[in-house]
């Protein structure tokens, strides 16, 4: 049994207890809400772990300049030939120091990783429901019913773009298109401009650029194989990153970032 066994068989009892919800809207419609539904309770489960991680970037900026003043005092004695040991020992407790006191976690990154698993787990959910595989509350009846449910008259558990006609590989790649679309737009609009980029080296920069072009890349390569009923997912789970993104960006900006400078001086009165 893989280790995604059990959280694929907990978004297999949502997606069909949505669907049971919903079925009230007819079989195509039911399975689109019962999707839309997975998103919602997907992304408030990892809210938690979003609003930590905004705070952690906020802590992390704060320490910043401190930080950075404890680097080149050592790059000095470096520099010099006279750093020993003992001083890099020094001068990683001055860095805990510094980090504890505003609050920076010791793996601030545990809190990003941990929604790795969720997401994978529902790619092997619908992966397996699309090739008739009953997975734990998907039983039988319920895996026939999304088979033979469509949006706009292409099958939800069609794979690619070339598994069908024309219909097919236009929503397919309609849909892949728009997932990659939104992805971009967020990260550049509110992602890249709340992203401290004071004293970066130029190359880290440029890859920070390359990354919404990289994402986006990557999810209309990844239309060619994946069900149309993930695709789906991907749109509303990227409508929601979205908003999500515009509202940290707007209110809770992270200190010393262009979105911050932005709002410093929209509170500024006229």
């Amino acid at each position: 049994m893989s280790v995604l066994a059990p959280v694929s068989h907990a978004l297999a009892a949502v997606l069909a207890g949505a669907h049971h919800a919903l079925s009230f809207a007819g079989s195509n419609t039911s399975w689109l809400l019962a999707i839309a539904a997975v998103v919602v309770l997907v992304r408030l489960v990892l809210l938690p772990l979003t609003i930590r991680g905004v705070r952690h970037a906020h802590a992390a900026a704060r320490a910043r300049p401190q930080l950075q003043a404890l680097t080149k005092k050592y790059q000095k004695q470096t520099a010099k030939g006279s750093a020993s040991q003992a001083d890099m020992m020094a001068m990683m407790e001055e860095r805990r120091k510094i980090n504890e006191e505003h609050g920076v976690p010791r793996f601030a990154m545990l809190a990003a990783f941990a929604q790795l698993p969720i997401f994978l787990a529902l790619y092997h959910l619908l992966s397996d429901v699309s090739r008739q595989h009953a997975v734990g509350a998907m039983g039988d009846s319920l895996v026939a019913s999304l088979g033979a449910a469509t949006f706009l008259g292409t099958p939800l558990t069609g794979r690619g773009y070339l598994s069908g006609d024309t219909t097919h590989l236009v929503i397919t790649l309609g849909l892949a298109a728009t997932a990659a679309a939104v992805s971009y737009l967020s990260q550049r609009l509110w992602v890249l401009p709340n992203m401290v980029r004071a004293d970066m080296p130029e190359s880290m920069i440029r890859m920070q650029e390359l990354m919404p072009v990289i994402s986006a890349g990557g999810m209309l390569l990844a239309g060619s194989s994946v069900p149309l009923a993930l695709l789906v997912y991907w749109v509303i789970s990227g409508l929601w990153t979205a908003g999500q993104a515009a509202v940290i960006h707007r209110w809770f900006p992270t200190p010393g970032s262009p979105a911050a400078e932005r709002r410093t001086l929209r509170l500024q009165p006229a």
